[in-house]
């Protein structure tokens, strides 16, 4: 590996090693040398280049990637560095001295601390920093943020950006996206209303997964990149496959990231570990975790933020340029700019997006520039002054509205003004506004605006519109926004294949993506997601049981106790749907309703619909009816359940009864008397083994108790020997049950499983007990212990007898109670515990003295306290019974508690009795009647806690019974050693594997799985139907669906309102615009008498202005000002067109003369034309500039104005229409009025048979349009005039020489429809430009003279492009020239 950053070829099984010593960091080695560095080439093709099959772009990368990207990138992708070191007057953060590009003096290299030779002593950026192959790339990974991965490239500022989109496309795999969304705004955190933040991330991450696009942020983990950020995360975590990931891309400035250092490893970082550390940061950014790729911007600066945002700008554009081919249909990636917050860097990026064509979506709500746009965006350009600025920027700048000087205001208003202007590129999202709910159908809905108003020829746009929708597979925006009723579309079919021709995809899901978000959205806790996935699940039934389960267990875990309510409540809540549903699927088919309870569910662990609800504890699903039915059915086996008890009994008593009539079985085949199958179908019955067990229970019992109380020898009886081999038999059907694992769990699984009953501890109790009490009995000196053990496992088994009472309906459920009561008496003993000591030691330690014997001890503090709590008072303890015969005076009878204290003379107690006596009082005052009675109350509530529930808990722990003895061998003990045998034969010796009983566990085959599943779901689909009605039949529903008809219906009545009172405005308007001109011709009339001699000026009448001037403003929409605009636009914009320079901003009320604008300081430009003579100097001090002669002709040059004389100040003119924001003559060749000659040539728009086409009622024109070299616009065929010139340059170039004459006649032909002052963007303060717009129009198809003209462009110059094209207002002109054609159009009647 190279120490000195020279490239050098690395052998692939380098490729794998991380970057050990970062050799080619100029921050760790200090001592390279610039001529360590290789100049690197223009963008070089890889031999081996990813191939664009490869779609990875979210996974490490492979050993192919990395010799790829180690051999490619170098080549082609630089970095800067700073080569001259020049102290700066600022200091690092922490008080060093920087250079004043930022970094320390160790950062730089060898060369560039040494005193220089040639370079200047000041510090330039164009010359001292120098570009270097790129020493960080590769795949970045979030340290402690589990797998998130990315790839990032270090590139220079000025990298070209279809290097970066080369490798973004080839090398790191992302398929061209269908859509470019860049989000910009505030660069800081801030506050977003939850409602509007979740709808911003759902909708953008919504839009960019729906149409595959990109999405572009500045890749920091701050502000408007932090909020796309966790929208990409949220998608992410509930998104089941990889195919579903967003590409989101971060550009952001290298000199600005925090901990950039673990990023750089010349042979590329595979992966570079990066720690996200927002506490250390200080000033600079961390990058944001959830973005996918990073491309990281170098100027060879330190710290200075906004570096990128030239490069993203033209990388956007470039991307925006490029054309993808999807499934037959060719686009132009179309681009939007969304807009949250925001301050002044953002109000640049909205401008330049307009001024670019970019649509913007702008959130209102979000804050600051955004909520600024917003505010004013309604209202006409006219009324959005600076005082209205200056108001809004207070209101949403209240911290830095300080910092806003006079001059940022006046820049402020002038942008927004042209903002707001362009309306069809500017899209406000409102929060719940109507038709406008989600975020991503805004922004489709802003592509779609800003197309349908983009200027096109003939029916391309929407074609384009069709391509998009088509692209993006939006059938809902296609549908709202094409296939509108304003719209004709007449599609053949073959474009209809070309449009929704697919290529065929491999699409790789999960086993069940539905099961995957259902379980994502109950562990989030999101009701009504969970509920509508719930509802399109298939298995709906186990969805809905696991769903109850899930939250049951999690509201275990839940520390807050609203959350774990809502849990609890939802659970309850799925439990309900699966009740309906079973509830609709047992009265159809009850057969296949149980069918359902025990089909193995493979998406939910191979389990049933019946063990789920158990483990959920689901008492209201197992005490349906129809699951109680099935089992009813199971417990009785074949046999009809509606045998009696007392016949089964009978039978089992004496078995010849079976083949009687007094048993009945379901099967046919059962039926005959005779059948010998009848016997096994008897006592493998599961009601038939339970009473067997039970008979056989008691006899052990009955052995057992003979033998402790009658027949417990030293020498052990054979009565004792059977009841040692009953117990040997109870103990191998209790390892039979341990071990019989027949849905393959495992031993452990298993163990856990078996211990978790309370009846399985009572049994491993008794059994452990009887063995420890067997091993005393048998040694001879321990032979009574021994019986005493044996007599305390006689009271285990005689609990475990409880177990029995399960399957009764009455005293099943009194064994709940019992068991809870015991958890009652546990806690109660705990404050009984407090009383009965603390009694006790008070009374032992007053009427006793020095009490040594432990025993004794015991028996007066616990045994006597807890005694007289029932009456047993003793009689020493009031002195008045006492006996000095029934105690020891000095303790040494063993038989007899001490004496008290007593006197010496008479031997009467000397200790206080009216003490103890009031203790005694106190104590049984606390625990008889205190303690005892809320001992009772806390039964009491247990019981009628149980006792509301009887029924359903007796019906949820029969089936615990049931399932024990369906899977038990049929022989009671001591017999059942012969199935065990059998079952030892079975698996340990003919390997045999456990097999369950299909009664209550049964995989179904994939046809019948299939159909029973289709079933259901129908079922499903009838039940939610139900439920629906149910809730509209609701009076509260009803009251919502009432009053949200309202509110649309009052919505629509208010814009319809609005749109007939704009109606009636605009007749207004138009009526006043026509009385202005009537007064304006009879003012005409008037003077023109007055000045022939008829009457006098006191005789004439007034003939007052029109107010209609003053009352444009009435108009809502605006529209009014803007189509006749007071002053020019065109010449404001703030760049002015081919050069660098920016105007000073004019808004639209400083642009009169005559209003006072003390700010106005505008720079000057003036071009430098290669022709010098055409041209006019721009410098005050020559002379050559002072002879001009303004107002009349100066040679050959036309000074005059149209418009009449204007100013001249400082030796300069003045722009008859106002300020520009510009001094000089700019592009344009003269001071003053610069003479140009528009001709407008148009004809009649024909069909085949030579009708005229016409739309809405009025004839449609064609009109000659050029496309000149070097040129993407078209434009009329005219421009200047050159001096002495009747014809413009542009317009010979497209006519040959021999026409230029009749040209001139066809001119003086035809009509003047415009003359005087063109708003132009060339225009500036001092020149400006004049045309004359001369319409000439052939009305006949067959005219001579059109034909000439035709057949002499067919002769011009083929570098330019020539065409008739149909005139509307979407003709893709100028917008100077387009006013002109709207003249034109207005001439001749013709549609526009």
């Amino acid at each position: 590996m190279a120490t000195h950053g020279r490239h050098t070829k690395v052998l692939p099984s380098e490729l794998n090693k991380v970057c050990p010593e970062r050799a080619d960091d100029p921050a760790t080695h200090p001592l390279r040398k610039m001529s360590d560095f290789e100049v690197v080439p223009n963008l070089q093709q890889s031999s081996s280049s990813v191939s664009r099959s490869r779609r990875k772009a979210h996974f490490p990368t492979g050993s192919n990637e990395k010799e790829n990207l180690i051999s490619w990138i170098p080549e082609n992708i630089r970095k800067k560095v700073c080569t001259y070191f020049v102290e700066s007057s600022q200091t690092s953060d922490s008080g060093r001295i920087v250079c004043e590009c930022g970094y320390l003096r160790e950062q730089h290299l060898e060369d560039a601390a040494k005193p220089p030779i040639f370079l200047g002593k000041e510090w330039d950026p164009s010359r001292h920093i120098q570009e270097m192959p790129t020493d960080a790339f590769g795949d970045i990974h979030f340290t402690g943020l589990g797998q998130k991965m990315g790839k990032y490239v270090r590139v220079s500022s000025d990298t070209p950006p279809r290097v970066i989109y080369h490798l973004m496309t080839q090398h790191w795999g992302l398929d061209p996206p269908n859509l470019l969304i860049s989000v910009t705004g505030g660069a800081k955190n801030f506050i977003m209303k939850p409602r509007l933040k979740n709808i911003f991330r759902q909708g953008l991450v919504k839009v960019a997964q729906t149409t595959g696009a990109w999405i572009i942020t500045g890749g920091s983990h701050a502000g408007v990149m932090k909020q796309v950020g966790e929208a990409v995360r949220d998608f992410i975590l509930s998104c089941s496959h990889k195919e579903g990931e967003i590409v989101t891309i971060g550009v952001a400035t290298w000199g600005t990231v925090y901990n950039r250092d673990s990023l750089i490893c010349p042979m590329g970082g595979f992966p570079a570990e990066y720690i996200l550390d927002e506490e250390n940061q200080g000033s600079l950014s961390c990058l944001d975790s959830n973005h996918s790729h990073f491309i990281l911007v170098d100027d060879g600066t330190h710290g200075r933020y906004g570096v990128e945002i030239p490069l993203r700008t033209r990388l956007e554009k470039f991307i925006s340029e490029q054309t993808k081919v999807k499934g037959g249909v060719a686009i132009k990636i179309p681009i939007v700019c969304v807009v949250l917050e925001g301050g002044p860097g953002t109000l640049d990026t909205i401008y330049n997006a307009i001024t670019n064509g970019t649509p913007c979506v702008i959130v209102e709500g979000s804050g600051r520039v955004a909520d600024v746009i917003a505010q004013v965006a309604s209202l006409p350009v006219p009324k959005i002054t600076i005082a209205l600025i200056q108001k809004k920027l207070s209101m949403f700048f209240h911290d830095t509205y300080e910092l806003f000087t006079e001059g940022k205001l006046v820049e402020w208003t002038k942008k927004i003004q042209d903002i707001v202007r362009s309306r069809q590129l500017l899209t406000i999202f409102r929060e719940g506004k109507y038709g406008q709910q989600d975020v991503d159908v805004a922004i489709l809905q802003a592509l779609f605006k800003a197309s349908r108003n983009q200027d096109h020829f003939g029916h391309e746009n929407w074609d384009h519109q069709l391509k998009l929708a088509v692209a993006w597979n939006r059938v809902d925006i296609a549908r709202s926004e094409i296939f509108t009723d304003d719209h004709e579309w007449k599609v053949q079919g073959s474009s209809l294949r070309s449009l929704y021709k697919r290529s065929a995809g491999r699409v790789t899901f999960t086993m069940d993506p539905v099961r995957d978000l259902l379980i994502w959205a109950v562990v989030q806790n999101r009701k009504e997601l969970a509920e509508i996935i719930w509802a399109q699940s298939q298995d709906c039934l186990a969805a809905a049981l696991a769903c109850s389960k899930i939250l049951k267990e999690l509201a275990k875990e839940e520390e807050d106790t609203d959350t774990t309510d809502d849990m609890l409540a939802l659970a309850e809540q799925f439990e309900q749907k699966a009740i309906g549903v079973f509830t609709d699927c047992y009265r159809k088919d009850e057969e296949r309703a149980q069918k359902l309870l025990t089909r193995v569910s493979e998406a939910w662990g191979k389990t049933t619909c019946l063990q789920l609800a158990l483990e959920a504890k689901n008492m209201n699903f197992v005490s349906h009816g129809g699951v109680q039915a099935f089992l009813t059915k199971v417990w009785w086996g074949k046999m009809c359940v509606d045998n009696g008890l007392w016949r089964v009994i009978a039978c089992m008593l004496f078995f010849p009864l079976l083949y009687t009539s007094l048993i009945t079985f379901r099967e046919k085949r059962l039926q005959p008397v005779g059948c010998l199958t009848r016997l096994r179908a008897f006592f493998t019955a599961p009601v038939v083994i339970f009473h067997m067990n039970i008979l056989s229970y008691f006899t052990f019992l009955l052995l057992f108790a003979y033998v402790l109380m009658v027949d417990f020898q030293p020498l052990p009886s054979w009565w004792e020997y059977l009841i040692y081999f009953w117990l040997f038999s109870l103990v191998c059907e209790e390892t039979r049950q341990l071990l019989y694992d027949p849905d393959g769990f495992g031993i452990v699984k298993m163990a856990s499983l078996y211990f978790k009953d309370f009846w399985n501890k009572l049994d491993i109790c008794a059994i452990l007990v009887f063995i420890t009490g067997l091993t005393c009995r048998l040694i001879p000196s321990t032979l009574y212990p021994g019986r005493i053990i044996l007599s305390l496992a006689f009271i285990i088994f005689c609990l475990r007898l409880m177990h029995i009472f399960t399957v009764s309906k009455t005293l099943g459920p009194k064994i709940i109670i019992v068991k809870r009561m015991l958890k009652d008496v546990f806690f109660f003993l705990f404050l009984l515990a407090v009383w009965v000591v603390s009694f006790g030691v008070a009374k032992q330690a007053i009427l006793i003295h020095n009490e040594e014997r432990v025993e004794w001890l015991f028996r007066g503090v616990v045994y006597h306290s807890y005694l007289t709590i029932f009456g047993q008072i003793p009689s020493y303890i009031d002195g008045v019974n006492f006996n000095i015969d029934q105690c020891s005076p000095n303790g040494t009878d063993p038989y007899k508690p001490k004496c008290p204290e007593t006197n010496e003379d008479n031997k009467k107690p000397i200790f206080p009795e009216w003490l103890t006596v009031i203790l005694l009082c106190l104590y049984l005052l606390f625990t008889n009647i205190l303690l005892l009675n809320l001992l009772i109350a806390m039964f009491n509530y247990t019981f009628q806690q149980v006792q509301e529930h009887t029924d359903q808990i007796w019906k949820f722990q029969r089936h615990d019974l049931i399932e024990e003895y369906h899977g038990r061998p049929p022989a009671p003990p001591p017999f059942i050693l012969l199935n065990h045998l059998q079952i030892l034969v079975r698996r340990g010796l003919l390997r045999r594997p456990a097999t369950r009983h299909k009664q209550l566990k049964e995989k179904l085959e994939k046809n019948e799985e299939a159909a029973l599943l289709s079933w259901e779901m129908y079922l499903k689909e009838n039940y939610l139907q139900h439920q629906q009605c149910k809730e509209k039949q609701n009076t509260e529903q009803k009251i919502r669906d009432i009053a949200q008809r309202v509110d649309v219906l009052a919505e629509l009545l208010d814009l319809d309102r609005v749109k007939r009172t704009g109606l009636v405005e605009q007749r207004l308007v138009s009526l006043e615009e026509q009385v202005h001109q009537s007064a304006q011709a009879l003012r005409w009339i008037m003077q023109a008498l007055q000045g022939n001699g008829f009457g006098s000026g006191e005789d004439m009448p007034p003939v007052g202005p029109s107010k209609a001037s003053e009352t444009k403003e009435v108009d809502l929409e605006g529209k009014a000002e803007e189509s006749q605009r007071p002053y020019h636009v065109l010449a404001r914009n703030l760049l002015y067109p081919g050069s660098h320079t920016r105007r000073f901003p004019v808004p639209d009320e400083k642009v009169p003369w005559e209003v006072d604008f003390p700010l106005y300081d505008p720079p000057a430009y003036s071009a430098d034309h290669k022709d010098v003579a055409t041209q006019d100097p721009f410098s005050p001090s020559l002379e050559s500039l002072l002879k001009i002669n303004y107002n009349t002709m100066d040679g050959l040059i036309d000074r005059q104005s149209f418009h009449g004389l204007y100013a001249v100040r400082d030796g300069l003119p003045l722009n008859p229409m106002g300020r520009t924001g510009l001094r000089g003559r700019g592009r344009l060749h003269c001071f003053g009025p610069n003479h140009a000659l528009h001709p407008i040539v148009t004809r009649w728009r024909r069909n085949l048979d030579g009708s005229i086409i016409r739309k809405t009622l009025k004839k449609m024109l064609e009109v000659l349009v050029a496309q000149y070299p070097l040129s993407d616009v078209w434009a009329l065929p005219g421009g200047s005039l050159e001096p002495g010139e009747m014809l413009p340059l542009k317009l010979k170039w497209i006519l040959r020489r021999e026409f230029w004459p009749q040209f001139q006649n066809l001119l003086k032909q035809g009509t003047e429809i415009h003359k005087g002052y063109l708003d132009d963007p060339r225009n500036t303060d001092n020149a400006w430009v004049e045309t004359v717009a001369v319409s000439v129009h052939f009305d006949n198809q067959n005219d001579v003279e059109m034909k000439r003209l035709n057949s002499f462009l067919q002769g011009c110059d083929p570098e330019l492009c020539i065409r008739w094209q149909v005139l509307d207002k979407r003709i893709p002109l100028h917008a100077n020239h387009k006013e002109l054609l709207h003249k034109a159009s207005t001439l001749l009647g013709a549609y526009y």
